[in-house]
């Protein structure tokens, strides 16, 4: 009787990870986005250009989801060459040393009808932390040109430069603490 109780398990564990769909990023209709305050008084917004990511899941609703996101913290652009040019600097993201961003995520946490908190582990700058954030899962649907399933993301939330360590010599009334993150995801379901 315990032989057979030890395969079953077997056979459940197998059957569980092979449930599992890959689905990966569709780089043209999404986008990964911050904001900063600039002197207390305006906004300032900016996009990475290089990045990747992925979702592992076997429910339909992506409740058990796992993320992984890569930037290259090179493509980072402000729409300002000036400013782009300190920002990737070793005044901020220090390219050279640190060229990528990293969130894997470790938990997902319904809180309401499509929307949950992601939890995981950010590393920017060296520096390895865990982050929250919101995530609204917009909904999956047959892409009318692929024929192939598409779902939808949004992903949003704040973290602390001070937590990473990050453009540590400009006080927060230069640049706010607070980053505001907003990313924006059409991933399509792996073949």
């Amino acid at each position: 009787m315990k032989k057979i109780l030890i395969l079953l398990a077997a056979a459940f564990s197998y059957t569980a990870a092979s449930a599992q769909t890959t689905w990966n990023v569709d780089k043209a209709h999404s986008n990964v986005k911050f904001t900063v305050t600039h002197l207390m008084v305006s906004d300032v917004d900016g996009i990475f250009k290089n990045y990747d990511a992925t979702i592992t899941a076997a429910k339909p609703d992506f409740s058990d989801a796992k993320f992984q996101i890569s930037i290259q913290t090179a493509s980072v652009s402000t729409d300002n060459d000036q400013r782009d040019k300190h920002i990737t600097s070793a005044d901020f993201f220090d390219v050279a040393t640190y060229p990528t961003i990293t969130f894997t995520s470790t938990a997902i946490t319904k809180t309401s009808d499509k929307h949950y908190k992601l939890t995981g582990n950010l590393t920017l700058h060296g520096v390895t932390k865990p982050a929250s954030f919101d995530l609204w899962y917009r909904g999956t649907i047959q892409n009318p040109m692929s024929k192939a399933d598409d779902a939808g993301f949004q992903l949003t939330g704040t973290i602390k430069r001070s937590d990473f360590n990050f453009g540590s010599k400009f006080g927060n009334a230069m640049v706010s603490d607070e980053v505001t993150i907003k990313a924006n995801g059409e991933f399509g379901k792996a073949k």
